[in-house]
């Protein structure tokens, strides 16, 4: 009996140090393995014979059992997974919206309708109903033009590898976030809670705020204040949007935008589709400045090489991403094995890394959930526009459809495990209870309250 016993224990150790290397190397190898019940299972793989001899019934029926108690301990992990990464995109999201609606409520100058974009020729000032219709509808239409040209610009842009001119317009246009229209936002700010501030001061305080979110948009930073000025921007673009757009063109503009997010990441040539395919297959980032991750994600393309790898190992092993510290301590190096087997692919081969169900790369530092800017843009749109009204009923009611319409986007995501949409159904339910509790429940609750009735 002891020199069986101690047979077991010799196999067992060998397939320890086994698993360490199979789970290095393999690329179908499962993150959230039990890493106790594998020596058992591989150690009759390895030693048949002694398994059967010294083990007899008793082991084969030890051995089954970490088969069976298997597959629901990973099934609950990977649910914490995703309610943890749910809740990763939610607290952002809510942010954006929060904002929007506080500075609505507090700051006139976003609800007075002075000036209108270029883009929008009809202004909405005739009386007529079926004339403010086509005047929506067709501010919608120019604006929807100009953005979809946009995109198709990016895109070409992005295919032949002009990545210098998409920095410099990137660059460009948060410079104007970040300067102009942020001192806009302070000076309004200011004027309404009447805070003095003398000019020199004010633009000391634009000019480090500008710069430092240049930085940590376009560079490095800490992953929560490069998060902070995302939300932010999002937020100051929101109300851009609200204060120069006719009324009906807004509710038009959302309509039509849910629906152009359809075509553009659903349909073979998609431009978000192509967009997400090419830097899949360069084994590149989407540009930071316009998307949100709850992760490190900047403008580089990682490079097999010693510093790069010792550099995204401690960034990763910097903090958990929402996982254990066990779990990264144990798999911190699968996102170099995974860089090194991208990079020493054959020539006229195509090897690319393995993404996650929401388009992120599955790599320690890159992991996480993203976001495009434009959808925290049009759910604050719409929250901050239904605010505007000054019916918190209906705000409420908004706020709640954005949010459940999100959760649906995930778990559609987790159903069929490609890139979808994230407007669609967060905007179609936000827009149906937006126009119900404005024309059935406010008045509904409005006569219950004349009524002194009370539920």
């Amino acid at each position: 009996m002891s020199d069986s016993e101690s047979d077991i224990d010799t196999v067992s150790e060998t397939t320890r140090l086994m698993d360490g290397h199979v789970a290095t190397n393999s690329s179908n190898a499962n993150p959230l393995e039990v890493p106790h019940e594998i020596p058992k299972k591989r150690g009759k793989r390895q030693e048949p014979d002694d398994g059967e001899q010294q083990g007899g019934p008793s082991n084969s029926r030890q051995e089954r059992a970490p088969e069976i108690n298997q597959q629901p301990i990973e099934e609950e992990e990977e649910l914490k997974y995703g309610a943890s990464h749910v809740i990763k995109l939610f607290a952002p999201v809510s942010l954006c919206m929060v904002v929007v609606v506080a500075t609505i409520n507090v700051v006139n100058f976003y609800s007075v309708k002075d000036m209108y974009f270029v883009y929008t020729p009809f202004h909405e000032e005739s009386p007529d109903t079926s004339t403010k219709i086509w005047n929506a509808v067709a501010n919608a239409l120019i604006l929807m033009a100009v953005i979809v040209g946009m995109t198709i610009l990016l895109i070409l842009l992005y295919k032949h590898r002009c990545y210098k001119i998409i920095h410099g317009w990137l660059i460009v246009s948060s410079l104007m976030l970040l300067s102009i229209f942020s001192y806009l936002y302070l000076e309004e700010i200011l004027r309404a809670y009447n805070i003095p501030m003398d000019y020199p001061t004010a633009l000391i305080l634009m000019w480090n705020f500008g710069v430092m979110g240049m930085i940590c948009i376009h560079w490095q930073g800490p992953l929560i204040l490069q998060q902070a000025y995302l939300i932010f921007v999002a937020a100051l673009m929101a109300l851009v949007f609200i204060k120069y757009l006719p009324e009906w063109t807004t509710w038009a503009v959302l309509a039509v935008i849910s629906i152009w997010d359809l075509i553009a990441v659903l349909t073979p040539k998609g431009p978000l589709r192509i967009l997400v395919e090419t830097a899949q297959e360069r084994n590149e980032q989407i540009f930071p400045a316009l998307i949100y991750s709850s992760t490190y994600m900047y403008a580089y393309t990682a490079m097999a090489t010693g510093n790069e790898t010792e550099n995204n190992m401690s960034r990763s092993n910097s903090t958990d991403h929402g996982f254990t510290q066990e779990w990264v301590n144990n798999h911190a190096n699968r996102g170099t094995q995974r860089q090194l087997e991208v990079h020493e692919a054959p020539s006229g081969q195509v090897r690319t890394q393995i993404h996650d169900q929401h388009g992120g790369n599955q790599e320690e530092e890159e992991r996480g959930v993203k976001l495009g800017l434009g959808d925290f843009i049009f759910y604050s749109v719409l929250v901050g526009k239904a605010s505007s009204y000054g019916d918190w009923n209906t705000t409420l009611a908004c706020f709640v459809a954005i949010l459940i319409g999100l959760c649906l986007t995930l778990l559609l995501l987790a159903i069929f495990k490609k890139a979808l949409p994230a407007l669609p159904i967060s905007i179609t339910f936000g827009l149906v209870f937006y126009f119900a509790t404005k024309e059935i429940v406010s008045p509904f609750a409005d006569r219950l309250a004349s009524e002194q009735v009370f539920i």
